[in-house]
């Protein structure tokens, strides 16, 4: 419930700089696609890593999530050329981070084109820093954002 009211709020700060024609707005969408892609890339790795038959196979072939985390991200580049409304920003921005966790959950299956454990690992614990460098970078206006939007005033950040 907690999450949903931060991100409640950060969909305002984007309307409002939408509306306002208020700089930054672009920068302010870094950080909700950095949560979106951090929490879809841990959540894909834990459910590959605890059912790895969880998913989608047609005869002997296994369709991966990365296939869908292409397609994801190809609707979502669609709809942003499409829509203009803040409230439409700030949901591609989440589908775009949704798209990029699941295409870069399978990043050692691209390079090698093989699903062994210890490749996928390493891979992993690369993306899983670039991740939260990703969202080191859109920290200072996200931070910012979360301060103003904060629902517990009293309570520092």
């Amino acid at each position: 419930m907690f999450i949903l009211n931060i991100f409640s709020r950060m969909h305002k700060s984007i309307r409002h700089k939408v509306t306002t024609q208020e700089p930054g707005l672009y920068v302010s969408l870094i950080f909700p696609i950095a949560v979106a892609f951090l929490l879809t890339f841990t959540v894909a790795r834990v459910i590959s890593y605890l059912v790895p038959s969880l998913g989608v196979f047609i005869n002997d072939f296994r369709v991966h999530h990365f296939t869908w985390g292409i397609f994801i991200l190809a609707v979502s580049g669609y709809l942003a050329l499409v829509f203009d409304e803040a409230r439409a920003k700030y949901l591609i921005s989440l589908l775009y981070g949704f798209g990029l966790g699941l295409t870069f959950d399978e990043f050692a299956f691209w390079l090698k084109l093989t699903d062994d454990d210890p490749a996928r690992w390493s891979y992993d614990g690369f993306l899983l820093v670039a991740g939260f460098l990703f969202l080191i970078i859109s920290a200072k206006s996200g931070v910012k954002m979360l301060k103003k939007l904060w629902p517990f005033r009293g309570l520092t950040f």
